[in-house]
């Protein structure tokens, strides 16, 4: 297939005196997955129902192997989309997992419950001082396992091999635009050299092909996206457009103010040509479009019919207009310990106040269990059938949840 342009507070569950969710069992329903969901997904053998061993299955039949562990709610930038300008008040240095135990809940999730991938993110996960340790720590019990992380990049070059050293695999770094003036105006601050360098500096460290993650905002850097384009193929780098969420602290999100997937794909095409592509889509989020010159033939199938290779690829991640929600196979840990099965989860499941109340492995992992077990099916509800209108809005904006 080518593309043309015509085609609030937390409320915490499961608190540290274990209990086996009775109520779960009787739980026999399946998952439907929304209509324009194509991929294939991750799911058990129905019926469903809760498990005291095993992976981490939620109630609708799919299986969590790809974590997410948010190593600080501090960033040094200030994006419009997902902070105010003064900040937030930061969690206090003891609400924060430590190394140590960060280290071991991964351990736990890696050997009790089939995680096969780890993905590191903030805040900014930079501007934690014993990031390497962290990473050295997981890489040593399971080098077998990838770890990647996603930062602003804002003296990443200083660390990127350091990183790659301690096992670190793979990088995004996200960067909305190569103009120093919108950037300033998108992050409230003039680092756009600062992030370059650390885009440089992971490439150098071998960490390639180094991801670029750009989140476009109407009348901002919209129509700079093919400009970005061409850059990250100059470069090297795959970029992957998100839409925005509503995820940003200040609630300001609109559905009218999303720059959409299909838009996105409208921009680019007048300066590319999207052609199809023959790698597996899988339970990866972004859509990929090998990327072509202007002029380029393409025939029925979206490939160009002299054969020519493509310049690149780019990715679009259609959160909001084009969900996934069905093939989801993430788990979020927190900065301060707490398991969100889903981004726009209304509850949290609690395993800093087990773990410092002296709790085994098994015990953690039983509760990371039972909180993944009531996953929502698609954007925080539990029903694939909504309209954009009634999209869920986070109970903790993106920085506090880890991305």
């Amino acid at each position: 297939m080518a593309y043309t342009p015509s085609s609030g507070t937390s409320q915490l569950i499961a608190g540290p005196t274990l209990r086996t969710l009775s109520s779960a069992e009787d739980n026999m329903g399946g998952f439907i997955a929304p209509e324009n969901q194509s991929k294939p997904q991750k799911q058990a053998p129905f019926p469903v129902k809760l498990k005291n061993s095993g992976p981490l299955l939620d109630n609708s039949g799919r299986i969590a192997t790809d974590l997410r562990i948010s190593l600080t709610d501090k960033c040094n930038l200030r994006c419009i989309y997902c902070m105010p300008a003064e900040g937030l008040q930061w969690l206090p240095k003891d609400n924060l997992l430590s190394a140590e135990e960060i280290i071991r809940l991964a351990d736990v999730a890696i050997s009790e419950l089939g995680v096969e991938e780890i993905r590191f993110t903030g805040g900014e996960p930079l501007v934690r001082a014993d990031l390497v340790d962290i990473i050295a720590g997981i890489h040593a019990l399971h080098p077998e396992v990838p770890l990647a992380m996603t930062t602003n990049g804002i003296g990443l070059e200083k660390r990127a091999q350091a990183l790659v050293d301690a096992g670190m695999t793979r990088i995004n770094v996200s960067l909305d635009t190569i103009c120093p003036e919108t950037f300033a105006k998108l992050t409230r601050r003039d680092k756009l050299a600062s992030v370059l360098r650390g885009v440089e500096g992971a490439a150098a460290a071998g960490l390639s092909p180094v991801k670029i993650n750009a989140v476009l905002m109407p009348g901002v850097n919209d129509t700079q996206a093919p400009e970005l384009l061409d850059w990250a193929l100059q470069g090297g780098y795959q970029l992957r457009f998100i839409e925005q969420m509503p995820l940003d602290a200040d609630n300001n999100w609109t559905r009218e103010g999303t720059i959409t997937a299909a838009q996105i794909r409208a921009l680019l095409s007048e300066r590319f040509v999207l052609g199809a592509t023959s790698i597996e889509r899988g339970d990866s989020p972004a859509q990929l479009w090998e990327v072509y010159p202007l002029g380029t033939e393409l025939d029925a199938d979206g490939f160009p019919v002299d054969g020519r290779e493509s310049l690149g690829q780019v990715g679009i991640i259609a959160s909001v207009t084009e969900p996934f929600c069905g093939a989801c196979t993430r788990t979020r840990l927190t900065a301060d310990g707490k398991i969100r099965s889903c981004l726009f989860s209304q509850t949290e499941t609690d395993l800093m106040e087990l773990i410092r109340s002296g709790a085994s492995d098994e015990e953690l992992a039983l509760r990371w269990r039972e909180g993944m077990w009531f996953k929502p099916r698609a954007h925080g509800k539990n029903s694939d059938s909504f309209t954009i209108e009634e999209f869920a809005k986070a109970s903790r904006s993106m920085s506090a949840i880890g991305g």
